[in-house]
């Protein structure tokens, strides 16, 4: 083969249709920075114009036997980067609705699970307001205020050992209490 930047579009397609790696090589070369650049405008990114350049070579050689070029080779190009970018972009679009259905469902569960914090907050506060009055005071004091067990017990005047007995009763009934309530959710 003579120097395969003297051949014509036309007879570098002939010679890739015959497996000759080097025509096609010619052809990529004279080729693919105009394709580059006409991805890249339409694209916004480059690294997805350089992998629609790279598709459409890929597939003129994969094809290259079948290969039958009704226009200028040039023509071809520009019309096969059109299309590439044209489904790239309907891609790139899919993929944002994609993720905007997907943030409003975030949104949706948010909200389911704010709605379910909810009932449990309730739930739990139906619980602690049937239990005892002063196994309800202990319970308060301890997580709603934070005091320890020592604290609970200098400020009601009892021992720690109660404090610890009404703490332990108060969290057995309001655990039955929540698990009941979680078994119906």
């Amino acid at each position: 083969m003579k120097d395969s930047g003297s051949h014509s579009d036309e007879e570098l397609i002939l010679l890739i249709q015959q497996d000759d790696n080097i025509a096609f090589e010619a052809l990529y070369e004279r080729y693919w920075k105009k394709l580059y650049y006409q991805a890249a405008r339409k694209t916004d990114s480059l690294e997805d114009a350089q992998e629609i350049v790279q598709n459409i070579f890929t597939s003129i050689w994969l094809r290259r036997q079948q290969l039958h070029i009704e226009s200028n080779v040039s023509s071809y190009l520009a019309v096969a980067v059109k299309y590439k970018v044209f489904k790239y972009l309907a891609q790139r679009y899919k993929r944002e609705a994609f993720q905007q259905d997907n943030d409003w469902v975030d949104f949706d569960n948010s909200t389911e699970d704010w709605l379910q914090f909810e009932e449990l907050r309730a739930r739990l506060e139906q619980v602690v307001s049937t239990l005892p009055e002063k196994c309800q005071l202990i319970f308060k004091l301890s997580r709603e205020q934070g005091l320890t067990y020592k604290q609970i017990a200098d400020e009601l005047d009892i021992s720690v050992k109660t404090v610890e007995t009404q703490l332990s009763r108060a969290l057995k009934k309001i655990r039955t209490g929540i698990q009941r309530f979680l078994i119906t959710l």
